[in-house]
């Protein structure tokens, strides 16, 4: 408890950011899907036929898991507080028109009757008789919603938008449970505020419905002027970024004290940093150096001249137990090492990326060309388990070394692929839930072992050193060991779009840096 309120103190100004982008995405969604929802639920009462449809459709469009809907957004909508805001007001509209639906529908005929004997208009029968009658019902749509919404919320920063999911995805990247508490807590805290808030206003309805009349139009005031802000936003040079590196060692903090980078940041899902860039949402990007995407997209990769990133030269990391178990398995693994280039693995991630065709196959076309044997694939209990990140190459290495296990060995292999950053996928290896993953030097040097800064400025960022010293301080600290290099080199860089970059004479992050400064 000290150090999660010690995290909440030393972190207070980005928390209370985080909560205000927060709100206004659960907001600006939930006063859109009121303003629409309940006269769409109102058609529905008068006009019965489209009744069955359109809660129907509503209906369906709750089935979608959340991630996925957000997903869908992203052609459209690109990524930013636009989608975000799309996504929650389809959530929302469900409870809203559902409950209001039902509330007038079950009204009593009679009560209508006699309103309507007595001369009234239907406007005026919905809205003194029908609309009040109704709105314990509506009402509690409304906290419905707003719940859900201050939920699926932090998702949304999966996608540029802001909000309390940052520290929450930041944390599972990192495996560190204070900052998920950091931004699940308030998250939590907020639904049972707004349900407690709502839940006064509706038992003292008839005394606040002026007052909230008056502060509805305020709401909607400053939704349109936050809204505008996060659509049309400012000129500044804007960098995606990944939570993970936002918190690494060898990450952005650093970065940008090295070449005294001053940009916003829009932290977002890895996998959609490239799109962002590729469309005009950010102007720069922290990718891989890798990515086949580079290539496909026309981008162009910083020269890091000042050598903040360390040599990240692809290794097989594995237990030791694992190995003195099948003492055959070293000489199997370490059949890749040199075997693949910067260039090669680049394609390869571009066919899956950009080509569209399956890991799988790229992994066995690749090892069929080198003259590997790939024809025995094996479905029982797996004796090895691989592993590995978020990262297309990490999917492509792993089927290559379950190919080469399952025909070299009497091995079954199976993958435990997609584990969400560093710190998830090293715990799962040194407790044993996997026996291996593909991992990079730099990340073992300032990520595993946590280098103080002489042993890197001694180390030099010279590939042998920092290999030597990354594998021979992992057997003693973890007990785990790096086998041989693949070959390949996937540093984090800087990208730009080629064309914006060349009109700029932006061809080094120091370039990028004087031209923050010149404007």
């Amino acid at each position: 408890m000290i150090d999660l309120w010690n995290f909440f103190v030393n972190n207070r100004a980005e928390i209370l950011d985080q909560t205000l982008e927060h709100l206004g995405l659960t907001f600006v969604a939930l006063a859109i899907a009121v303003i629409i929802g309940m006269p769409l639920a109102i058609a529905c009462t008068r006009y019965r036929k489209v009744a069955g449809p359109t809660l129907g459709a509503v209906g369906v469009i709750q089935t979608i898991p959340s991630i996925a809907l957000l997903g869908f957004m992203i052609p459209l909508l690109g990524i930013g507080a636009v989608p975000a805001i799309a996504a929650l007001f389809l959530y929302a509209l469900l409870p809203i028109v559902r409950n209001t639906y039902a509330g007038i529908d079950e009204v009593e005929p009679s009560v209508v009757e006699a309103a309507r004997g007595m001369g009234m208009t239907d406007r005026q029968i919905l809205t003194k008789v029908e609309l009040p009658l109704a709105m314990p019902v509506i009402f509690a749509g409304i906290r419905t919603a707003t719940v859900i919404n201050v939920g699926v919320a932090t998702l949304c920063a999966l996608i540029g938008a802001g909000g309390l999911g940052e520290f929450i995805f930041r944390g599972i990247a990192l495996n560190n449970s204070i900052m998920i508490l950091a931004g699940a807590l308030p998250a939590a805290l907020l639904a049972i505020f707004f349900d407690a808030i709502l839940g006064f206003i509706e038992k003292n309805m008839r005394i606040l419905v002026k007052p909230l009349a008056y502060g509805f139009v305020i709401l909607l005031l400053f939704v349109g002027i936050w809204s505008a802000g996060s659509v049309f936003g400012s000129d500044a040079f804007r960098i995606g970024v990944p939570p993970e590196f936002l918190e690494r060692a060898d990450g952005y903090r650093g970065l940008e004290k090295q070449y005294e980078l001053n940009m916003p940041t829009v932290e977002m899902n890895a996998a959609l940093m490239y799109e962002a860039l590729k469309n005009g949402r950010v102007d720069v990007a922290v990718g891989y150096s890798t990515d086949g995407r580079i290539k496909a997209f026309d981008l162009k990769v910083l020269e890091d001249d000042q050598n903040y990133f360390p040599p990240y030269d692809a290794a097989p990391l594995v237990r030791s137990s694992t190995l003195e178990r099948y003492p055959d398995l070293r000489e199997v693994l370490n059949k890749l090492a040199g075997t693949i280039s910067t260039e090669q693995m680049t394609a390869l991630n571009n066919k899956v990326d950009y080509g569209g065709q399956r890991e799988a196959t790229v992994a066995k076309a690749f090892l069929d060309s080198l003259g590997f044997a790939t024809g025995i694939t094996r479905e029982g209990s797996p004796d090895i388990i691989i592993g590995g990140k978020l990262q297309t190459e990490q999917y492509i290495l792993g089927h290559m070394y379950r190919l080469l296990i399952e025909n070299y060995t009497t091995l079954d292999a199976g993958l435990r692929m997609g584990l969400a950053g560093t710190q998830i996928v090293f715990s799962a290896l040194d407790n044993g839930e996997i026996d291996l993953y593909p991992e990079y030097t730099g990340t073992g040097l300032h990520v595993l072992l946590n280098a103080d800064s002489s042993t890197v400025s001694r180390l030099s960022n010279e590939s042998e050193a920092v290999y030597t010293f990354v594998k021979e301080q992992t057997r003693r600290k973890f007990g785990l060991i790096w086998l041989q290099p693949l070959g390949f080199e996937n540093t984090y860089a800087l990208l730009m779009r080629r064309q914006q970059a060349e009109k700029l004479g932006i061809t080094t992050i120091s370039d990028l840096t004087k031209y923050l400064k010149s404007k």
